[in-house]
């Protein structure tokens, strides 16, 4: 008990108001992240029902899909192209800049007046979502000692549970008020503009990042033919000079892949989640809306365990073990959900135990990648990582949808996608291991 203590104190103590501030900035920002997208998730059939009136079941669930896909392919665009920015302009006004736009073209989402003005609406969205989770996972990672590090990164990650749960929570009042209830989901994604004020004022910029800024512009200030290679690396295009590095280039791929394996598998997988246990509550003879948004708030209880738990685990044991623990428990979780478990108590149990790894797993991004990079191009590392794999996950949506369309039935398309888990696991054995290293400068 006595060890405990001791260990609690140690990772605790020494951390100040400007880390708990950029820990809480971040957190929150994803947290808004998360409601977005799971209100998105829980809504989209509503939407498509009344925007799209007359389509067969089996369209109404590729059309989810493929809004779905929309959504994901601006996010990837938006996280990318904001990487950028953070590195260039800081990661403060980047996290200002995202939580505006994507607030604003939440609200105007609610406002769409067709299934194919609502499908644009949700790419600018998504196009402005992508660029919060990059600057926040810098910010943080750069704020932090290496002995909390991973566990902040636990913390925030857990926002986007606390996301979802919130957005299940409010669908679970918001859907009984009528056919349009669905466009208050979006009205109320307008409030984190109120957020991006307090940011402006409480949070400070990251020294990290403020030192290699001048250290940039010092050396752009003298003649390209003064510069050494490695000023030239320092100078050059970040996005370029991740692929041009072959240490970079190695650890990029590496990740990409990685990243795509947690995001096709969540969005291939976790998608369906509400749908597939509304169904059993149908037939069941409960209310399905009411089980498909209690499905939601249950999953992401396991999920947010599941985030601030990773932190620990991978501080305890290392980055390596506790992604491979969270990829194979995440493979065999996919068919005992959705293949094997009918019974709405037991279904419950299950959700809870997979929301901790399929969501969970997500943490090894903000905890590892940070950690891979140098700080004058690491929200663009981190971004692209995070991001790039949403070019080829928002297929797994559209492939999932068309499973259901041809077979009719949940538990099989998830069960062939959620099989892209052994690729994670081939492949994470790859990555160095970087527990207690500090950040490479």
């Amino acid at each position: 008990m006595h060890d405990i203590a001791v260990a609690r104190t140690t990772w605790l103590s020494g951390l100040g108001r400007s880390q708990w501030r950029s820990l809480f900035a971040a957190n929150l920002g994803w947290l808004f992240d998360g409601f977005e997208t799971y209100a998105l998730i829980l809504t989209a059939s509503t939407v498509l029902h009344r925007l799209a009136p007359g389509e067969p079941a089996s369209s109404v669930a590729f059309l989810t899909g493929a809004t779905i896909a929309v959504t994901l392919l601006g996010w990837g665009m938006g996280g990318i192209l904001g990487g950028v920015f953070a590195d260039y302009f800081g990661r403060r006004r980047t996290l200002i800049t995202a939580i505006v736009l994507y607030a604003a073209f939440t609200g105007l989402s609610a406002l769409s007046w067709s299934w194919e003005s609502f499908l644009v609406l949700r790419f600018i969205t998504g196009f402005a979502l992508g660029s919060e989770w990059g600057t926040g996972t810098s910010l943080v990672a750069e704020m932090w000692p290496s002995n909390a590090r991973a566990k902040a990164a636990g913390l925030m990650q857990c926002g986007l549970g606390l996301g979802f749960f919130i957005a299940s929570f409010c669908w679970y009042f918001i859907a009984p008020i009528g056919p349009d209830s669905w466009r208050l989901m979006y009205l109320v994604g307008v409030l984190p503009a109120l957020f991006a004020l307090w940011l402006r004022r409480s949070v400070p910029e990251s020294e990290q990042w403020t030192k290699a800024q001048h250290h940039r512009k010092k050396l752009r200030d003298r003649a390209p033919g003064e510069l050494t290679e490695g000023e030239q690396a320092y100078t050059r295009l970040t996005l370029r000079q991740i692929f041009l590095d072959p240490k970079l280039r190695r650890l990029t791929i590496l990740g990409s892949v990685m990243s795509l394996v947690t995001t096709l598998g969540w969005w291939g997988i976790s998608t369906w989640v509400p749908l597939y246990v509304s169904d059993v509550a149908a037939k069941a003879g409960h209310s399905a809306s009411s089980w498909a948004s209690g499905a939601g708030m249950i999953y992401n209880v396991g999920a947010i365990a599941g985030y601030v738990a990773f932190g620990f685990l991978a501080d305890r044991f290392g980055r390596k073990p506790a992604v491979l623990l969270y990829f194979a428990a995440s493979l065999v979780l996919t068919p005992v959900l959705f293949l094997w478990t009918h019974d709405l108590r037991i279904i419950a149990v299950v959700l809870v135990v997979n929301g901790f790894f399929t969501l969970g797993q997500y943490t090894w991004m903000p905890v590892w990648l940070p950690e891979l990079y140098p700080t004058h191009l690491r929200a663009t590392g981190v971004a692209f990582v995070f991001n790039a794999a949403r070019f080829v996950a928002f297929l797994g949506p559209l492939l999932s949808g068309a499973i259901i369309s041809r077979l009719g039935g949940y538990g099989v398309a998830a069960t062939v996608v959620g099989l892209i888990y052994i690729v994670g696991l081939l492949v994470a054995p790859f990555c160095p291991e970087t527990r207690g290293r500090p950040l490479p400068e």
